[in-house]
C-alpha cells in the first residue's frame, strides 16, 4: 500500500488547523428526539440524517436564535442541504483515498490527538476523555473522525495545485475591476446642533434668530459640547451633540454635503434644513484613501491563487461526483 506520509508531511503536521468539529455540545441536544434514517447513499456508504445534523447543529443554534416561523424554515432546509452536500464531498475523496491504496500511519493521528489535547485541554488528558464522553463518543470514534478529515485535507492538497505564478495583468486587471476593495470608507466624527424652526413657545423667526445666537457664541469660543448641551433639541444633546464616527449615507443629503466636505474643526454657518436650523463641526476625519496597486499587489496574489485553488477543487469534486453513484433521500 501506498503511503501518504512523505508527499503530505508538512500539510499534515503544519498546514492543518485543528478543527474540533466533533464537539458540538449543546447545539445538537434539540435533535436528539429525531428518529435517525439514511439520508445518501454514496457508492454504497451510508450518510445519516443524524450525521447531517451534527454537521449542520451549530450553525442551526445560531439561526434559532435569530429567526422564527417560515423564514427558519427554510433557512434550515438550505443549511441540512449545504451539510449533506459536504458530507458527500466528504465521503468521495475518502473513497478516493481508499481506491487509491493510500494509508496514513496511526502514529499521525496519534500526534494529533496529543496536539488537541496539549492546545486545547491544557494537556490535561482526563479532561480530553471526559469532554469526549460528555458528547457520547469514544476515543476510537474520535480517532477515525480525525483520520477521515486527515484524509480529506490530505487528497485535497495532493489534488488542488495550483499555478502559484500569477501574471501581473491578472493582478492589475483585478486591481481595475475591483478599485473599492482597496478604498477605506471615508468617515468623519461630528458634533451637532439642532434648533427646531417652530417651537410651542416661539415663533420661527425667534428661532431663527436663536440659531445665530448659538453660532454667535461658538464664534466667540463657546465649547462646542456645552452649548449643544443647552441649546441642541435633538437625540445627541445629552452627549454634547456627538455622533461619533460616521461613514456617508448616514445623513440627509444636504447635510451630508455640508459635513464631509468641510475641514477638520471648522464650524459650519446655519444651514437651514426641512425647515430646522443645524451647526456642525467636523472634529477629526479618516479614511477614504486608496491603497497603490503596489501597495494591494501581494494581497490581491494571494487572492487569485485561492480562487484557482477553489476552482480547481471544484472541478475534481465534480469529476468525482459524475462517476459515482449519488442516491439522496
Amino acid at each position: 500500500m501506498r503511503n501518504l506520509v512523505r508527499p503530505f508531511a508538512a500539510i499534515l503536521l503544519t498546514g492543518c488547523g485543528l478543527a474540533l468539529w466533533p464537539f458540538c455540545g449543546a447545539a445538537f441536544a434539540e435533535e436528539a428526539q429525531v428518529v435517525d434514517g439514511i439520508a445518501a447513499v454514496v457508492n454504497g456508504d451510508v450518510i445519516t440524517y443524524s450525521q447531517v445534523r451534527q454537521l449542520s447543529a451549530p450553525r442551526e443554534k445560531l439561526l434559532r436564535s435569530q429567526l422564527t416561523g417560515k423564514e427558519l424554515e427554510k433557512k434550515l432546509i438550505e443549511l441540512r442541504e449545504l451539510a449533506l452536500k459536504d458530507l458527500i464531498d466528504r465521503r468521495l475523496v475518502i473513497q478516493a483515498f481508499k481506491k487509491e491504496s493510500y494509508q496514513i500511519p496511526d502514529h499521525i493521528v496519534d500526534d494529533r490527538v496529543h496536539q488537541i489535547i496539549r492546545e486545547s485541554f491544557g494537556g490535561d488528558r482526563n479532561t480530553f476523555i471526559k469532554t469526549l464522553e460528555a458528547e457520547n463518543y469514544t476515543l476510537g470514534e474520535f480517532k477515525e473522525k480525525e483520520l477521515e478529515r486527515i484524509m480529506v485535507q490530505a487528497m485535497r492538497s495532493h489534488n488542488v495545485k495550483t499555478n502559484t505564478i500569477i501574471s501581473p495583468t491578472k493582478i492589475e486587471d483585478y486591481y481595475r475591476k475591483h478599485h473599492e476593495e482597496f478604498t477605506s470608507k471615508e468617515q468623519i466624527k461630528l458634533r451637532m446642533i439642532m434648533i427646531p424652526g417652530q417651537k410651542d413657545t416661539a415663533s420661527a423667526p425667534a428661532q431663527k434668530a436663536l440659531a445665530e445666537e448659538v453660532l454667535g457664541k461658538l464664534a466667540g469660543g463657546a465649547e462646542f459640547d456645552r452649548t449643544a448641551q443647552v441649546y441642541s433639541e435633538d437625540s445627541t444633546r445629552d452627549n454634547g451633540g456627538d455622533w461619533g464616527w460616521i461613514e456617508r449615507n448616514t445623513l440627509a443629503a444636504s447635510l451630508e454635503i455640508f459635513a464631509f466636505n468641510m475641514p477638520v474643526g471648522r464650524i459650519s454657518n446655519i444651514i437651514d434644513y426641512a425647515g430646522n436650523y443645524y451647526i456642525i463641526k467636523v472634529e477629526d476625519k479618516r479614511g477614504g484613501t486608496t491603497r497603490s496597486l503596489a501597495e494591494a499587489r501581494d494581497d490581491i496574489e494571494k487572492r487569485l491563487i485561492q480562487e484557482e485553488a477553489q476552482s480547481i477543487q471544484e472541478r475534481w469534486i465534480a469529476g468525482l461526483r459524475a462517476k459515482a453513484y449519488i442516491k439522496t433521500f
